[in-house]
């Protein structure tokens, strides 16, 4: 017979303000734990604190995703999407970077676990919202390029004694291959996604891109 493994959550909750309690949301999210049989590994607390804070500035926040790094836990528990964060961009690098990790994601409020078949789907769904993240940056990009050149403005750092800088090297001070080569090196050492884009100063959904195949791979 084979053996029922038990799964390790982390119940993430969180209030904008002082005068919110955080008492409601940990009750029903234990409650649904022990329904489902899970066992509750941690409990991450961020009390008056915007979701439109950076990781940095939500201390519970940011130990449930080194936990969840450090694969202490199998499924992240919140009460609703709103509670992880208030901007799509957020949003979509938190969920690759849970699904680069192999961690699951229950929401209470939307009915969504991400450790079944229509769940998983909303995950497949992260890749669609990366591309359209990193497509948009480029024709921003792309437009603001050519509105200067066509206002006379002269782009570029100047050139080099060996030759004229790349694209890639005015955007991101190296070349492509060098900055997939940098940002798999980070993944390898155990930064996440999140903390690896605020290390380059790239979008989420580029990192996520370079480093999902070789996740994929080593599945």
């Amino acid at each position: 017979m084979e053996a029922i493994i038990t799964k390790r959550v982390g119940i993430y909750i969180r209030v904008s303000t002082d005068g919110q309690t955080t008492a409601n949301q940990r009750r029903e999210l234990e409650a649904v734990a022990a329904r489902s049989g899970w066992e509750v590994v941690g409990i991450y607390e961020d009390a008056g604190i915007s979701g439109a804070k950076g990781r940095d500035r939500r201390p519970g926040f940011d130990r449930l995703l080194k936990d969840a790094t450090a694969r202490k836990i199998d499924m992240v528990a919140a009460w609703s999407v709103d509670r992880l964060g208030r901007s799509l961009q957020h949003l979509v690098g938190f969920l690759n970077e849970l699904q680069a990790l192999g961690c699951d994601l229950y929401l209470h409020q939307q009915a969504l676990d991400t450790s079944t078949p229509s769940g998983r789907a909303m995950f497949q769904m992260c890749g669609v919202f990366a591309e359209f993240e990193r497509s948009m940056i480029v024709e921003r990009v792309n437009a603001g390029l050519k509105r200067a050149k066509a206002q006379g403005v002269k782009l570029g750092r100047g050139r080099r004694k060996d030759g004229a800088r790349s694209l890639d090297e005015e955007r991101w001070g190296m070349t492509r291959a060098q900055l997939e080569k940098r940002i798999l090196s980070l993944h390898k050492g155990g930064m996440g996604v999140l903390k690896i884009g605020k290390e380059l100063g790239v979008g989420t959904g580029l990192v996520h891109g370079v480093v999902s195949p070789f996740v994929a791979s080593a599945a």
